[in-house]
């Protein structure tokens, strides 16, 4: 079905809460409306790699009694949870999306998933991951259009939700693998600020970053919010702040409205489309600054400008170390594009990456400079909708998406949110805002508010 907008009604899961307390629905019952949407949609979308229906089923049924008890632990008790393929599950496979790997079982729980089992939520399975939450593509597909990508590396959480199997993913980021699949799939989704959620075992990369997709903003924060309360942050982090209660919108002032280095790809129907909610905002009385508008504003666009290529090589040289075992495991079932980052990363020096943190360091600086000059930053969250899988499954890079609207936001480690404002062609594309590094509930908050000042386009 063609996305619009205007129209389209997402899968939540804050709304059906009265209605358990009521006792006219149970989250045993919500729960088997997901299954039962999973079962007609998955072989299209391809979004699970494991399901576990019977641990799911017995939660949901703990979580009703509490509901008929009057006894909710909190916000997302009951809540249908898909779980990125690359965080551990005690009770199901961890593949980290390597072909042949999908038996394999750690028996544990990643910080987040055990935050939000203890929170009463339902984690209902693993979403399919690109390899090794690479640039490789996965088998998941897009749920407006079967014939376009999901994104990566986070496809399988941002099409679970697209396609109205669950209210709520979890996703990683290093370059653009939460906010752009949630673009794609027409999610509202948060890449909080680095360190900001708890990612256990995934402690080694310095800008891989736990968020959420979701199909409703409040679902977004609760899930956010009670993997911050109970987990906390990264090792050595402050974590999130903020309460569980989703933040009240943020009425901006002055917006910074950001090019980025994928300001030249992006497609005509999609910059048409982003015009007309910038000038929905200035009809607001929202003062929006460019680069020309100052310099300091220009600098920044510099200082980001290659943040694709310098987050890619970060990530190479930081993934160096665990390469060895990789190989030594999987000495056949890796892709191309996994080795070819390899032999890049073999080919960087510690003067390389030393280089490229000095380059990040300077760009974080510029980007605290902009805090006197505005309130937050907005930008497309991608450079237009989902492109068609055989129109670039035989490029050497970008075949899940151009990821140059997105990772500037991982340079910086700041958070970003994106929200489901454009139809293009009949799919979705996003808006991004974002705020400083710790800003995450007060950039919730301005995506709040974007949601409800701007009205949706349809190009």
């Amino acid at each position: 079905m063609p996305y619009d907008p205007r129209s389209h009604r997402p899968l939540s899961f804050h709304d059906a809460v009265p209605a358990f307390l009521a006792g006219h629905d149970t989250p045993r019952d919500y729960l088997e409306r997901c299954i039962a949407t999973i079962e007609a949609r998955e072989l299209e979308v391809q979004a699970w790699m494991a399901l576990n229906l019977e641990g799911a089923r017995e939660a949901a049924d703990a979580s009703t009694a509490r509901y008929r008890s009057g006894s909710p632990i909190g916000p997302v008790d009951g809540m249908p949870i898909g779980v990125k393929d690359i965080l551990q599950t005690h009770d199901m496979p961890t593949s980290l999306g390597i072909l042949g790997n999908e038996d394999a079982r750690t028996r544990q729980d990643s910080a987040s998933v055990w935050a939000l089992r203890a929170a009463g939520a339902v984690i209902l399975g693993k979403t399919v991951t690109t390899e090794l939450g690479g640039a490789h593509p996965s088998k998941s597909r897009n749920p407006f259009d079967a014939t376009r990508t999901a994104g990566g590396s986070s496809s399988g959480s941002g099409a679970a939700v697209g396609a109205g199997m669950v209210p709520a993913a979890l996703g990683t980021q290093v370059v653009g693998s939460i906010i752009r699949p949630a673009a794609f799939s027409a999610n509202v989704a948060i890449k909080p600020s680095f360190g900001a959620l708890n990612r256990g075992e995934r402690q080694g990369l310095s800008q891989s970053c736990l968020g959420v997709h979701a199909g409703a903003l409040e679902d977004m924060w609760h899930v956010a919010a009670e993997i911050a309360a109970r987990a906390g942050g990264d090792t050595g982090h402050p974590g999130m702040g903020g309460t569980l209660v989703p933040p009240p919108a943020r009425r901006p002032t002055r917006l910074i409205v950001l090019e980025t280095e994928g300001w030249a790809a992006v497609e005509a129907p999609s910059r048409d489309a982003f015009a007309e909610i910038l000038a929905q905002l200035e009809a607001e009385g929202i003062t929006l600054l460019r680069r020309s508008d100052n310099p300091l504003i220009e600098a920044f666009e510099r200082a980001i400008d290659g943040s694709v290529r310098m987050s890619t090589e970060l990530v190479a040289f930081e993934n160096k170390w665990s390469q060895a075992n990789l190989l030594r495991l999987f000495p056949s079932r890796l892709s191309d594009t996994t080795l070819a980052s390899f032999a890049r990363a073999d080919a960087m020096t510690v003067t390389d990456y030393r280089d490229l943190l000095a380059r990040r360091a300077e760009a974080r600086l510029r980007h605290t400079s902009l805090a006197p000059i505005a309130d937050g930053i907005i930008t497309l969250s991608c450079t237009g909708p989902a492109p068609v899988i055989d129109e670039i499954i035989h490029r050497p890079v970008g075949r899940t998406g151009n990821t140059a609207m997105n990772a500037w936001t991982s340079f910086l480690g700041c958070p970003a949110v994106t929200v489901p404002l454009i139809g293009v062609g009949g799919m979705p594309v996003g808006v991004q805002v974002a705020g400083l590094p710790g800003q995450d509930e007060a950039t919730v908050g301005l995506a709040r508010w974007l949601i409800s000042a701007a009205a949706p386009v349809v190009r």
